[in-house]
């Protein structure tokens, strides 16, 4: 391999790994601006550096995909992802173009005051639809709203929790949840 060639590939590698920020934007924005009830983040900067972590950043050119494990993060200004693993599938026809990402184990999504968990999040591109799944659950403060799996449909702007295998101390199958009522003047 050449130096010119090191160096595209360090630069194509860069490149897949920034779009997790996406996915960190999208889960968070989406899930606690439509299903917390949480402040809209429709001001956060999505243009912002990304930064990511990992204890192995692997580039499998002929899958085309990036896979991060270990340990990853990935932060965009105030917005933070953690998960045991990501990987960012891609095509690379003449300009690079995300299709999907999915982040396994332990997956967590924060900013501020407010964090989205789950077992798995998947973000496809092209459908344009985020997925959290597996003890799912979101907090605001002392707001706290449980289920199996919350589906973002980019889309239409609809969210939903649903209790499909919901197993966070509520019952199998429910949504459960709990939120502060502000006190009378």
């Amino acid at each position: 391999m050449t130096h010119a060639q090191s160096r595209v590939s360090l630069s194509r590698l860069a490149l897949k790994g920034m779009a997790g920020g996406l996915l960190a934007g999208g889960i968070a924005a989406l899930a606690f601006g439509s299903v917390a009830g949480a402040q809209s983040l429709a001001g956060f900067n999505s243009n912002q550096p990304v930064s990511y972590a990992a204890d192995r950043i692997e580039l499998q050119d002929r899958q085309n995909r990036v896979v991060l494990s270990g340990d990853v993060e990935i932060q965009q200004g105030d917005l933070r992802l953690t998960a045991a693993r990501t990987t960012v599938a891609y095509t690379d026809t003449g300009t690079l173009r995300i299709q999907r990402i999915d982040a396994t184990g332990g997956v967590t999504v924060s900013r501020g005051n407010e964090r989205a968990s789950g077992n798995a999040a998947v973000y496809d591109f092209n459908r344009r639809v985020i997925v959290l799944s597996g003890n799912v659950a979101l907090r605001r403060g002392s707001d706290t709203l449980d289920g199996g799996r919350l589906v973002i449909d980019l889309n239409s702007g609809l969210s939903s929790v649903d209790g499909v295998g919901a197993q966070s101390g509520g019952q199998p199958g429910r949504v459960s949840g709990t939120f502060a009522v502000p006190e009378g003047d």
